[in-house]
């Protein structure tokens, strides 16, 4: 094999997970959520013995309510970094247009603690610092750990949040939607969903599906666990 062609070969294309905060984080924050939100808002009403249709208006407002307020933090949240990152952006671009000597020396130590000799360290510094915009990226990444040109977009994640919020809420609130005016059927279908979505949350992780399955039910059950008991107790005092 001729060295351009070894050279081809390691230079192949490979692709990485999501991991700058965008749809994936909310995507995965926002099912949870809204699988556990409504597990326990089920199991707190039903265990205060409201009728079927008291907790469904109250699962459907839940809901909503949850699905509006997490997509509006999503948006907020990731429209904030992104900001906060310019303004960082525009800090370093002016320090290195005021002390482009203090931060090339400062690129070369970059370099160093990243195991680069020192005489070459400084050669590569000052190539790099030929172009403006390719020195700021890397002071800017190095310094935050956030690349610029790589920002998440406040809407995919307010999106995200909405979408599947509002799809986990759903899964405890859907027995009672079919007719059934038992509450275990509602904890099982959340407790199903906490399961797999867990599981399937283990595909972008080292954990085995199993372990994160079974995690996101055991909070899942903890909370459901804590506003049954508390339901429950509030009913009995009221009646």
């Amino acid at each position: 094999m001729t060295e351009a062609t070894t050279s081809a070969a390691e230079a192949h294309e490979h692709h990485h997970s999501d991991v700058s905060g965008g749809w994936l984080r909310a995507a995965v924050f926002g099912a949870m959520d809204g699988l556990v939100t409504n597990t326990a808002m089920v199991a707190g009403v039903g265990g205060g013995g409201a009728p079927p249709r008291a907790i469904v208006l109250a699962g459907v407002a839940s809901l909503v309510a949850g699905a509006i307020s997490m997509s509006l933090g999503e948006y907020t949240s990731v429209k904030t970094q992104n900001e906060q990152l310019d303004l960082e952006v525009d800090k370093e671009r002016r320090e290195l247009e005021r002390n482009p000597q203090g931060e090339l020396a400062e690129l070369t130590q970059m370099l160093r603690v990243r195991g680069v000799e020192e005489r070459l360290a400084k050669r590569v510094a000052a190539q790099l610092s030929q172009d403006p915009e390719t020195a700021l990226r890397l002071h800017v990444v190095a310094e935050l750990g956030l690349n610029p040109e790589d920002k998440p977009s406040p809407w995919v994640a307010a999106v995200s949040s909405f979408l599947t919020f509002g799809t986990g809420a759903l899964l405890p609130l859907l027995p009672y939607l079919f007719g059934v005016s038992v509450l275990w059927p509602a904890l099982l279908c959340g407790g199903a969903g906490l399961l797999v979505a867990g599981a399937l949350s283990s595909r972008f992780t080292p954990r085995p599906w199993w372990y994160s399955g079974l995690r996101q039910l055991l909070f899942g059950a903890v909370a459901a666990g804590v506003t049954y008991a508390i339901g429950a107790a509030i009913g009995v005092g009221v009646s």
